[in-house]
């Protein structure tokens, strides 16, 4: 693709093959070419993500529910685009770190391009962002398979686009897992200790548990 040019199909297509055939992709993928190329990928990821976030509003499904569900859907759309074409440059910056980190390019462009690709996961993401509304724990462990499916991206990112020592970036990818992870199950934690304090707060009244606080603070 020109610097002035963009073809959708050729964007449909590579979207698709960074999803199922990464490793291919990444290997012969384009890192000069110009910054409007990205960011219009970028943009386009945002608008699709915005859009499926909006039709879950509208029809009250997933995060935004209620009587304010459609509102809310107009705002996330907002956000979404927004937010694309913030999180391609910050994104790109923190890939530029991790690139050097494993000792691949420092070229922004590149880094630029990388990020753009791996946005595909917006849409994605947005998709399935209804499981949340249906239940927070399966919500949350969607999301938390997106980011690992995320960070296999990445780790073909880097080693066959920005070039990075394979080594390197293998264990880098694995550390980034395991804190994922990490703070999946301390937020699953977070949560059982917030609905077991409401379980006792819906079973007694306000007075009793004002004393058992007062009782606890006495303790200690």
């Amino acid at each position: 693709m020109s610097e002035t040019s963009f073809n959708f199909n050729n964007f449909i297509r590579e979207s698709i093959d960074v999803l199922v055939k990464p490793k291919a992709y990444f290997s012969t993928m384009k890192t000069t070419g110009g910054i409007a190329e990205p960011l219009i990928k970028a943009v386009i990821y945002g608008v699709v993500a915005g859009i499926i976030a909006l039709i879950w509003g509208l029809l009250k499904i997933g995060g935004s529910v209620g009587l304010f569900g459609g509102a809310v859907g107009v705002m996330l759309f907002i956000w979404y685009i927004i937010g694309a074409v913030i999180g391609l440059f910050i994104g790109a910056v923190i890939l530029l770190v991790i690139s050097a980190i494993c000792k691949g390019s420092t070229d922004f462009e590149a880094n630029t391009r990388v990020t753009a690709s791996l946005m595909v996961l917006m849409p994605l993401g947005a998709l399935l962002g209804f499981v949340s509304g249906l239940n927070f724990t399966a919500g949350s462990v969607v999301s938390l398979l997106i980011n690992l499916f995320g960070l296999y991206l990445l780790y073909y990112g880097l080693v066959e686009a920005l070039k990075a020592k394979p080594g390197t970036a293998k264990i880098l990818t694995i550390i980034l897992a395991a804190l994922l992870v990490l703070f999946f199950l301390v937020g699953l934690g977070a949560k059982k200790k917030a609905s077991k304090l409401m379980d006792e707060f819906q079973n007694k009244d306000l007075k009793e548990l004002l004393e058992d606080v007062e009782k606890d603070v006495n303790k200690n």
